[in-house]
């Protein structure tokens, strides 16, 4: 009988379950709660996947839940789930000296999404370090803001946990409460650099060093043209729109909610306040996301364009191009598969949500599966409320969200190499 190994791709996902069972076994931990707190097991797994997912979303407020342990733990889980297991695993080995063996760099060229198997040890080296410089960034200026507000040590802490959240665009936040940034909303500083911490996550590191090792636009390369162009367009679109529908907000609110919503999931202001249109503008926002390679959830802005200009390509019968370049048709397939497959995910998440949760109306239950797929981490305020039933929906969504489309169609198939033709039959569509 033929063994059968495990593929990178299912490798990946027992990764991640793995690490959510360790968190979550670890915050059920009396020295992770504060004092006179209880916390039930799956408060405990929606948290842990909500972290590893880089999602936000919470059952419960983390500061007045999770003592510093605790905290310590969650920031732990999203540093691990925003760079993934493979790529701090690897990065141990790699600091160590020693060599990648084949099957890791297979590993971790699907983890990354990775284009090729060459220079992955310099790639490792850069994005642990990448991260380690911006989050530090982060943390030093945030430090500033904080430090007006609480006690030097608690101001350190509160600045190292939001820098590591903002640029692994988890959401998380340690005002208590369930205020999240709420008290900060008129405060500059404190948005220009949680937004810039966001967009420079939700860039990407081969984005990130393209732009570094190609001052000149022209040499940029496909992937980071589109990815900036996107960028550019999603922010200033969903900042424009935003002021459309909720003209009361300042044009500061606006600008952060359209950087927020992408997948980071912070609010500056509160979220069931929005009218239903600025509801849909973020769900549109979430469900598009940041860039492959990057700590972003959503089905990423490469997909959304090509999408578009396929779409647009279509009617002429011409190839699908952009920025002078021709995308593979096998890339077109690919992009419609993850739209489709993500699109499915949230409206049978949806469902599920609406027959355990019957009081509430569709829109918030749409928003959170959108939320939830796209590892956002924003919610009307319906989250703390849900059933277990529905807890369970929504952190099996995260998971499905974290691990992406393409991931969750392969755990399920194997390649294999057709030796006989099929004949080709018509179809009429639409």
């Amino acid at each position: 009988m033929k063994k059968r190994h495990l593929t990178s791709m299912q490798i990946i996902a027992l990764g991640f379950a793995f690490i959510i069972l360790i968190g979550t076994m670890l915050l059920m931990l009396p020295i992770s709660r504060n004092p006179g707190v209880s916390l039930a097991f799956h408060d405990a797994l929606f948290t842990s996947t909500s972290a590893v997912c880089v999602t936000g979303l919470a059952v419960v407020d983390t500061a007045d839940t999770y003592s510093v342990f605790g905290r310590t733990v969650i920031v732990l889980l999203i540093q691990t789930g925003g760079l993934g297991i493979t790529t701090i695993g690897l990065g141990f080995i790699t600091m160590a000296g020693k060599k990648i063996r084949m099957r890791d760099r297979v590993l971790l060229r699907e983890a990354l999404n990775y284009p090729s198997m060459m220079g992955l040890q310099s790639l490792i080296k850069w994005v642990l370090l990448t991260t380690f410089i911006v989050e530090a960034i982060g943390a030093f200026l945030s430090f500033f803001v904080f430090i007006q507000d609480y006690p030097f040590w608690s101001a350190i802490g509160i600045s190292i946990f939001h820098s590591v959240s903002a640029f692994n665009n988890a959401g998380f936040d340690v005002m208590g409460g369930f205020n999240g940034l709420t008290g900060y909303v008129d405060n500059v500083p404190l948005n220009l650099i949680t937004t810039g911490l966001i967009i420079v996550g939700g860039l990407g590191f081969f984005v990130i060093g393209d732009i570094i090792k190609n001052h000149n636009m022209r040499k940029w390369s496909l992937h980071t043209n589109v990815v900036v162009l996107m960028t550019v367009i999603l922010v200033v679109g969903g900042m424009l729109l935003f002021k459309i529908t909720d003209s009361g907000i300042s044009w500061l609110v606006a600008f952060s909610t359209s950087v927020f919503t992408r997948t980071a999931g912070f609010s500056t202001y509160n979220i069931g306040d929005f009218s239903e249109a600025g509801l849909f503008v973020m769900m549109v926002l979430m469900f598009i996301g940041g860039a492959p390679g990057s700590t972003a959830g959503g089905i990423k802005v490469t997909s959304i364009f090509t999408v578009f200009r396929a779409i647009l390509a279509y009617p002429t019968g011409k190839s699908v191009t952009a920025f002078k370049r021709r995308i593979p048709s096998a890339t077109v397939h690919t992009a419609f598969t993850v739209f489709v497959i993500a699109l499915t995910i949230v409206f049978t998440n949806t469902f599920l949500l609406s027959i355990f949760e019957p009081d509430i109306p569709i829109s918030k239950l749409l928003y959170e599966s959108f939320s939830a797929y796209a590892t956002v981490g924003l919610s009307t305020g319906i989250t703390p409320e849900l059933s277990v039933p529905a807890k369970l929906c929504v952190t099996a969504t995260m998971y499905m969200g974290r691990l992406g489309s393409l991931t969750i169609v392969s755990l399920f198939t194997r390649k294999h190499s057709e030796l006989t033709e099929l004949p080709e039959a018509q179809l009429p569509i639409g």
